[in-house]
């Protein structure tokens, strides 16, 4: 009788198509907490900012660029980790169409993946952009006008507000990532969740309707989904134990 990881190598080898949803447990081997996690997820540590007090109160912005900048952020030292680098072979064998991702981390694309081909739904925190002209700012130059007492809140061109590059609670979803992701699953026969409690909308439904058009779904989560019900093969194993060793098995085949 085969076991989970031998059905799984069996179903990507019949795939060609491969699309991986990944979230916030990919990221956990990289030395960053997860978001719910009792006592240790980021939600414990860092209170979110709600996008609405962040435009309307000057004094929000400040606090929130204090905070990023008083002390390192696990995300300013994190490096990719095996399980990144494993969907990246797989993504440059020719094998895996794109990366769909929860996370803000850049590490699919440090990992190697073509930026191109890691579609962000909730952006990215390794810069910040102005939200009126769109210029994309490094955190580096933030940082040295911050640590001169300059404020950073508002752009140096057209003195709009200055946030980092991700999207934060009340804040409309991109709409070029939602269309892009929505128009790749059309042509993929397996979508490979890994890392993701899928409890997060809209990106939650992207698995769902990759189900819906007829591709192969894998769960691979320490912890139960909604759409558990839904996948053709569930993986309760560490990510790390199960993607490089995959990831292995398919380039050698």
């Amino acid at each position: 009788m085969l076991g989970i990881k031998d059905e799984l190598e069996l179903l990507c080898l019949r795939s060609s198509k491969i699309i991986f949803f990944t979230g916030a447990g990919i990221s956990t081997d990289s030395g960053i907490p997860d978001y719910r996690s009792p006592g240790t997820g980021l939600w414990n540590k860092i209170k979110p900012v709600e996008f609405r007090k962040f435009i309307e109160d000057k004094g929000v912005r400040e606090d929130y660029w204090e905070a990023r900048f008083i002390s390192s952020s696990p995300l300013d030292i994190a490096s990719p980790n095996p399980s990144h680098f494993a969907i990246s072979d797989i993504i440059h064998s020719g094998k895996g169409l794109a990366v769909i991702t929860q996370n803000v981390d850049n590490l699919h694309q440090r990992s190697g993946i073509p930026e191109e081909l890691v579609i962000e739904l909730h952006g990215n925190a390794s810069y910040a952009k102005c939200l009126s002209c769109e210029t994309r700012i490094e955190l580096v130059d933030l940082r040295k006008r911050w640590s001169r007492k300059v404020e950073v809140s508002r752009c140096s061109l057209c003195g709009g507000i200055v946030k980092a590059a991700t999207i934060s609670f009340g804040q409309e979803m991109p709409r070029l990532p939602m269309a892009q992701s929505a128009e790749l699953i059309q042509s993929c026969d397996l979508m490979i969740v890994v890392g993701s409690s899928l409890l997060v909308h809209p990106a939650a439904v992207f698995p769902q309707y990759a189900k819906q058009l007829g591709a192969a779904l894998v769960i691979l989560n320490n912890e139960p989904t909604p759409l558990d019900d839904l996948a053709d093969i569930l993986v309760r194993e560490r990510i790390g134990d199960v993607l490089p060793e995959l990831s292995k098995k398919l380039i050698l085949a």
